[in-house]
This record gives structure tokens, sequence and C-alpha cells, in this order.
């Protein structure tokens, strides 16, 4: 037995890697696009582009290892059912649960990662990015800003600068501010320095000796302001817009800090439904490791008629149905709509029921009647589908008129030939 238990873990660890790495790169090819331009556009080295991929991975992960998991249980009791392997394990008194033994400890392993990867590897990876960005966003701020040139890379201003000393020290600086659209600004400095807030993660630039210039709403007064120093705040040039690009959604803060930040907001007296629905995700998606490996095995045996594509088709609804009712329930949840402590959990629910049917029927060895006759009706369509698909692409032969005519003359003639010959036959035998 402990042999079996070692070839099922194998086989289940050799797909479940193979379906990660293939998953997680099919995801970042919505990235790649992005990241090309990052290399041609904004001057990041190779180096930093690995980095960001490094960074952005645990968020891929956290989806694709619950996936994986399920691909992986189906896919190898569906080749052990293919192959006769299960027939046999049942002719030597195995029963299903026994060889679920493997599928427990490999679900535990996956679940362990899951969590690993949602408790520490996300929120790190989020914040490393973050801080990436900002280095270079500050290292292009400083190289960017050239003499009598204009430049538009911060959000809403315009800046020149008549002279530069050094990377940090701008000269004669004109700034056009138009942040508040209603009432826009202009700024002139004698000088002024780049300075960075690492911990904020914000660029400032602190002008000194310099005025500035406003409007009113309706441009009937004008306002002259001078001042000795005045520090004005960076927006990173695109920064936003590139965590948004590259992150997959809003999940680096830990589960300590999302639980400050759910007392500030009672405090403050706002509503917090979100901040638990994140807080909730961080335990439901981990087990949902669990459940996929116990679901993927009855189905795995049952789908062993349609071969391995039948496996994955079978894998790939799983997925999409709990995956649109996660989601359908995560936004109820987000909007108070229902508990956000369970909102996240129900599709859990629904499908370890799921799953604790197919068991007691596996272990009893009940006919599947309607799983039966559902595969039957897919494979129906699919077949059905295909033929049509082929039929649409290949053309109907041509018709050969030529030939046809020919050949039927040609017959003709034979005939004609056959009947002359029969009649001086029988001219011959009447003489």
């Amino acid at each position: 037995m402990a042999i079996i238990n070692r070839y099922i873990m194998k086989e289940l660890f050799k797909i479940f890697t193979i379906s990660v790495g293939f998953l997680t790169m099919v995801l970042f090819l919505d990235k790649i696009l992005y990241l090309t331009e990052m290399i041609v556009n904004k001057g990041v080295t190779f180096l930093e582009v690995a980095r960001m991929m490094v960074y952005i991975s645990p968020a891929f992960l956290a989806l694709t290892i619950p996936v994986s998991v399920l691909a992986a249980s189906v896919v190898v009791f569906n080749q052990l059912s293919s192959d006769s392997e299960w027939v046999a394990m049942k002719a030597n008194g195995w029963s299903f649960l026994r060889l679920m033994r493997p599928v427990l400890y490999f679900s535990l392993i996956s679940y362990t990662l899951a969590n690993l990867i949602i408790f520490y590897a996300l929120p790190w990876g989020n914040h490393a990015f973050k801080q990436l960005i900002y280095d270079i966003v500050r290292n292009r701020a400083n190289f960017d800003i050239k003499p009598n040139v204009f430049n538009s890379d911060f959000q809403n201003l315009v800046l020149l600068a008549k002279d530069k000393e050094g990377e940090a020290l701008l000269k004669d600086v004109f700034i056009a501010d138009s942040t508040a659209s209603e009432t826009p600004k202009i700024i002139v400095a004698e000088e002024g320095a780049i300075i960075s807030n690492p911990e904020q993660l914000k660029i400032q630039l602190q002008l000194k000796n310099g005025a500035i210039h406003d409007l009113s709403e309706k441009r009937e007064n004008y306002q002259l302001l001078n001042f000795d120093r005045y520090d004005l705040t960076l927006d990173l040039p695109n920064s936003e817009n590139m965590q948004k690009r590259a992150l997959v959604g809003n999940r680096e803060l830990s589960f300590r800090e999302l639980l400050e930040r759910i007392d500030e907001l009672r405090r403050e007296g706002k509503t917090t439904y979100a901040e638990q629905v994140e807080v909730s995700k961080k335990f439901s998606i981990p087990f949902t490791c669990l459940i996929f490996g116990f679901i993927g095995a009855p189905l795995g045996i049952k789908s062993s008629r349609s071969g391995k594509s039948g496996s994955y088709t079978i894998a790939t609804i799983v997925i999409v149905v709990y995956y649109a009712g996660f989601i359908s329930t995560q936004n109820l949840g987000s909007f108070g709509k229902i508990n956000p402590l369970l909102s996240v959990w129900i599709p859990n629910l629904l499908f370890s029921a799921f799953m604790f049917y197919l068991l007691y029927k596996m272990q009893k060895e009940i006919p599947f009647k309607f799983f039966n006759w559902a595969e039957d009706t897919a494979l129906s369509i699919g077949q059905y589908l295909r033929n049509y698909y082929y039929n649409l692409l290949e053309p109907e032969p041509a018709p050969r008129p030529p030939v046809y005519s020919i050949d039927r003359r040609q017959r003709e003639l034979d005939e004609q030939k056959k009947e002359i010959l029969k009649r001086k036959m029988e001219k011959i035998n009447t003489q």
C-alpha cells in the first residue's frame, strides 16, 4: 500500500507542478505587453523586470494553486481509471477512501503552501513591488528633468527649469499646476530641490524664493503669494496606473494590518465590509485546496470514458462554477448585502456538501446516473459541434460534370458495340 501511496503522490505533484507553471505563465501573458512597455519607454532594466515578476507571482499563485490541485486530482485518477489500475485496486480489496490517503496528504501540503503565500508572500510581494515602482519613478524624476525642456511626467503638473545642477537641484523653476482644474496656479521660484521620502513613497519639490500666481474659479480675482520656501508634493508619474496594471487586486495588507484598518474605520464611523471580506478570504481561499483535492478524484474516475480531454473539461466546469459563485458572494459581502465574513465561505460550504456526496457515492459504489447522463449529453453535443465546425471549414467537393459525361458516353458506346457484336454472332449462327 505504501508503494501505491507514493506512486499516487508522485503523479499528483507532477501534474500539480506542471499545472501551476503553465497557469502562472498564462496569467503573466497579460502583463507581457506592460513589461515590454516598461523596458522600451521607461528605461527599466531586465533585472528590474525580473524582480517585478517575482513580486507579482504570489498574487498569481494564490489563484493557480487551488486550481492546480483540482486539475492534478482529476487528471491522475482519470488516468488510473483509464489504465484499469483503479479496477485492479478494487479487485485487491482496496476501498476508495483508503486510496484517498495520498490525496489528503497532497491537499494538506497544498493548503499549507497556499496559506504561506496569502499570509506572508502576497503582502511582501505587493509592498516590494510598490517600493520598486517608487525607486524607478524617483530615479526617472531626477534624470528626466532637463534644462529648458517642458516636463509633463508628473500628474497635473508641467515643469520647466532653465538650469540644473547635479541630479536634484533646479534653477529658475516654472510650474503650471492644474491639480484644481477650476483654480489653476502658476508657480515660479529661483531654485528647487527634489527630495525623496522612501517611507511614504513620495517625492517632494522644495522650492525657495518664489511666488504663486492664483486665479479664482470665475477668473475674476487674481492673487499673488510670495514665499521663501514652498514644499510641493509630486504625484509619482503614472505610479498608480503602473501599479493597477501590474498588481492583481488590493490584497497588499497583511492580516494584522487589515485588523488595524478595520478598527480605525470603525472608530471613524465608516463601514468595514470590504476589509472584513479580505480577512475572510485569507482563510477561505487556502481551504479550497482541501475541497478541490477530494472533488477531483471521483470526477476523474467517472470521466475516464472521455479520456483526458473529458477530465480537463470537467475540471474547467467546476472551476468556472466555483469562482463565479465566489466572485458573486464576495461582491455581495463587500456591499453589505450579506454577512461579509460568511460571504466568501458560501461556495466552500456548497462545494463541501458536493464533495461529501461524491465520496459517499464512490465508497458505496452507487452509480452516478445523472453524472453519466450529463457526460453522455456533453460528449454528444461536443461531437455535434466538432462535426459542424469541420463541415464549415471543409468546402464541399466540386462537381465533375465533364468526367461524368465522358464516362456515361463511354458506357453507351460499349453497349452499342456489344449490341452490334451480338447481332453479328446471331447472323453467323443462322447461316
